[in-house]
Formats: C-alpha cells, structure tokens, sequence
C-alpha cells in the first residue's frame, strides 16, 4: 500500500483530538511563519482541536514561545508548549536520577550566547577550562556552523577526562533560512562515537512525549497525531509514544525527496502534486518507520 499524500491537515483533522506539532521546518523556518501556518492553527483552534508545541530547541520553553511570537505566530492559536531545553534544564534543578546527580556543578558550556539564560535558575558554575569542568552541556553553535570540525578539539578534550555530556537539542542539523546548520545533537552524536557518555533531551526520546500528553490530556493515544518534517526525531518520536504521524516532505528531507520550495503552488493541489510518494515512503521504510501520510508543507 503506498503512502497517503494528503493536500493539508484539514483531510484528516477529524481524526484526531490532539496535535503535537514539530515548529522549525513545519511551523516556521527560523525567520517567518510558512505560508499556511497562521490558517492552519486558526481553524484547529476553531475546532477545537487541542494543541502542543513541541520543539528540539535548547531553550526553556516560555523563551521559545517569546521567540515564536516574534517570528509572527501568536500565543494564543496553540495550546501548550514543550521543547528539550525545558526538560535538560528540568533534570539539571532537580536532579531526579543517578546520572544528573552524579554531574557535580562545573559545567563547560558549549553554545552562544543567546541561549546562556538556560542556566539561569541552576545552582551550576560555569568554566572556561575544560581542566576545571565536571560536565559538558552542549547547547549548540554559535553562527550556524555547517561543519562539526570547529567542536572536535573541545570534544576530544572532554572525552580526554570522560566527562559526561547533556545534549540539550537532539537535532543533528537544522535547516535556517535555507542553509543547513549542524545541531548540538551532532556534537553529541560524535562524541559518543569516540567514546563519550550522552544524556539525550528532546525528540525522538520518550520523556518529552510523555509532557506533552499530560500538556493534552487526551487519554487516547490514538486520538493523538504528530505532524514533523524529521524521520530521526518527529516521525520516529512518534512510533516510540504510540502515536500516528505526518511527515512534512519540504524540511529537513526535501533534498533527499528530490523537492524545492517553489515547486509548491498557492493551491493545495499543486503542492500534493509536487511529491514522489514512492520516494518518500522508500525513504521512511528504511528507517523502520511509517507515518499515516505525508505533505507538502503544514497547511490545512
């Protein structure tokens, strides 16, 4: 049976009593909201629909609805809102299992300075000196950085003293503004290749699902559908909380799917036309996964 190309949610909205909602590369794309965003979240609202927000930014989660009210999508057309860094920075205060509480409070901190208010609140030292550090919390790069290899010798000089690391992003890369940039998740992903112990936040990981059904209260899992354009954290999040799933085909995976953004029209019809279904499923089969169905862009 091929993959189900649907037009918008609006096809199978009625489906579902909850939605969890990926933001980077379905939402918006760093800057601006996607053409159909604003509409589409109307009319879920309209329905009645509830909604969470579900990010892989290393930020608490209040900051990230600040900076999606800046980007222009308002506060008021979704309902919760979760993202890794809440949860990294929820374990750091509290604590609340044996790797944490083994960390100690010098913290090396690997990300700019735009996201240094994820350490407000946290009784943690920050250091300069890798000599000095405890623990990494890898947040991520600076500038956008395509390429790993500014990180490696700060890398290799934490697994020099097998100190552990928090990822507070998942995300390997992202797409910002048209250009792919690595995530902290790709520093973690190499640091555990050269030996080095990772506690992993945000999606695919089930814990951060887990919020977000409490943020839904929605018993039913079933009733449940994410929307993300990721197969490695959205669609494969999704399988693991036991939830269904649409994969949004121009983020992440568009040069994969052999697809660019102005192939899509202003009419829904057109952007359905644009995808290759069979690629797309090949795509998703390979990495064991199978969402319900998949679409152009997030649109009703």
């Amino acid at each position: 049976m091929s993959l189900r190309i649907i037009s918008g949610l609006g096809e199978i909205a009625g489906n579902y009593d909850g939605f969890i909602l990926d933001l980077w590369g379905v939402l918006h794309d760093g800057s601006h909201p996607f053409p159909g965003t604003i509409d589409a979240l109307t009319r879920l609202k309209e329905m009645g629909k509830r909604t969470v927000v579900l990010s892989n930014a290393p930020r608490r989660a209040e900051m990230v609805a600040k900076r999606v009210a800046e980007i222009g999508i308002p506060r008021d057309l979704y309902g919760g809102i979760h993202s890794s860094g809440e949860e990294a920075w929820r374990h750091l205060a509290s604590r609340d299992d044996p790797f944490f509480r083994s960390l100690g409070r010098r913290c090396y901190f690997i990300g700019p300075p735009r996201d240094d208010p994820l350490m407000v609140g946290l009784d943690l030292e920050r250091v300069e000196d890798m000599a000095r550090a405890e623990f990494v919390l890898a947040v991520g790069p600076a500038d956008w950085e395509e390429s790993l290899a500014p990180f490696e010798p700060i890398l290799k000089a934490a697994r020099k003293r097998d100190l552990p690391m928090v990822c507070a992003n998942a995300d390997l890369v992202v797409m910002h503004q048209g250009r792919r940039s690595i995530c902290a998740g790709a520093m973690a992903e190499y640091y555990e290749q050269i030996g080095g112990r990772v506690r992993w936040h945000g999606k695919p990981y089930l814990s951060v699902y887990e919020t977000c059904f409490d943020l839904l209260g929605i018993a039913d899992r079933k009733r449940i559908l994410a929307v993300g354009d990721s197969l490695r954290t959205d669609i494969a999040g999704a399988k693991a909380a036991g939830i269904d799933s649409v994969l949004v085909a121009s983020g992440i995976h568009a040069g994969e799917f052999g697809i660019r953004a102005h192939e899509f029209g202003a009419a829904p019809g057109s952007a359905k036309a644009a995808l290759n279904p069979a690629r797309i499923e090949r795509a998703a089969a390979a990495a064991g996964l199978a969402p319900v169905a998949a679409m152009a862009q997030f649109r009703w």
